[in-house]
């Protein structure tokens, strides 16, 4: 490697941001596995058994060559029911889902007006998207109309296109899912929702927090299969249009090798598991209680969520906070910049139900 790449590194170890992957140790206050599904018995059933009935591992190709298998398109059929769309499209990460989405769909002329701190996947889709962006401010619904508004007023004739996340996965607030929408009604725009930390946990039976706006034909939906669903991948979810367009123009569905069939029956059993058994949801949301109700006095900020950041600020005093805290036996993650923004490097506590309220407790008397 040249001598650019180590400066880059060097440079990264002086500001307190040289990233080094760890093991999983500890009590997990760190993952996505919001239903505790990864490692569910139930779940390792489901795999075996369609192994069993001969479910292959591996596709073989993309979609649109050999590896279009009968049980990604079940998975299909069954998400697009259950989530009242017309149509869903699986693809292998909700990374390159949302880059495939930002990338594809808006065309020249048109505006993407996104949060301030949409996902990175977002920004890598605007990379490449061939219609202008702006940043409206964080959860702002006015900032998003205004930013229209001010580009209708400036000749734009093309379809506005807002993205947002449903439930912010550093912060751990909502969008104004219900204002956006009617933004999006009265602009003739597009709304395009990432519920990845809302799926399997929030809204009407688990389905998410934009539940009852699916199937209208300006929403677009991105759930993602690896959060609480405790699998991998990620399923669009919108118009039929939308998802031909998709298979016929998105490059990052084009041009990958279909996502595991046998991954594809996973995400079916967990789908079934997450959204059918409210005994689940309510358990995580008793620890959530829990946690608000112990944690709040530390100076963790009470979300109503299953994400609790403790801001610290300094990026080298967040990454020895943490440190301590995996030495006492808690899987507990610093995040710095680029992920949040400058002066805000935090302690981002994920509650799951990997662990129980006894946990919770011992992880406020470790922060005391």
């Amino acid at each position: 490697m040249g001598d650019f790449h180590r400066r880059d590194l060097a440079a990264l170890r002086e500001a307190g941001r040289y990233r080094a992957l760890a093991p999983r140790t500890g009590v997990d206050f760190a993952s996505n596995d919001y239903l505790g599904l990864a490692g569910d018995p139930a779940l390792r059933a489901a795999v075996t058994d369609a192994a069993a009935r001969g479910v292959a591992v591996g596709s073989g190709g993309s979609r649109l060559l050999r590896g279009n298998d009968p049980e990604i398109e079940a998975l299909e059929v069954e998400a697009a029911a259950r989530f009242g769309c017309e149509a869903a499209l699986y693809l292998s990460s909700g990374f390159a889902a949302n880059t495939a989405l930002i990338a594809t769909l808006p065309q020249p002329g048109d505006l993407i007006v996104h949060d301030a701190l949409i996902h990175a996947s977002v920004h890598d889709g605007l990379r490449l998207a061939r219609a202008d962006h702006v940043a409206a401010a964080h959860n702002d619904a006015q900032a998003f109309e205004d930013a229209i508004s001010a580009w209708r007023a400036r000749g734009g004739t093309g379809t506005a296109w807002i993205a947002v996340e449903s439930l912010y996965s550093m912060d751990g607030d909502r969008a104004p899912l219900a204002e956006l929408a009617a933004i999006a009604d009265r602009h003739d725009a597009m709304l395009l929702i990432d519920e990845a930390h809302a799926t399997g946990v929030w809204g009407a039976g688990g389905r998410g927090l934009a539940a009852g706006l699916d199937g209208r034909a300006n929403i677009v939906t991105l759930r993602t299969c690896g959060k609480a669903l405790g699998c991998e991948g990620a399923l669009i979810c919108g118009p039929r249009v939308m998802a031909d367009f998709l298979v016929n123009r998105a490059r990052p569905f084009i041009f990958s090798t279909a996502p595991s069939p046998l991954m594809a029956a996973a995400v079916r059993a967990a789908l079934s598991l997450a959204l059918d058994d409210p005994q689940r949801r309510e358990a995580l949301f008793h620890l959530i209680a829990h946690a608000e109700r112990v944690l709040a006095p530390l100076g963790v900020t009470v979300t109503g969520s299953q994400i609790l950041p403790l801001v610290i600020g300094e990026d080298r005093a967040t990454m020895a906070r943490a440190e301590a805290l995996q030495h006492a036996g808690f899987d507990v993650r610093g995040i710095r910049p680029p992920t949040v923004p400058p002066g805000t490097s935090r302690l981002r506590i994920s509650l799951t139900r990997n662990v129980e309220a006894d946990d919770i407790d011992q992880l406020a008397r470790a922060l005391r």
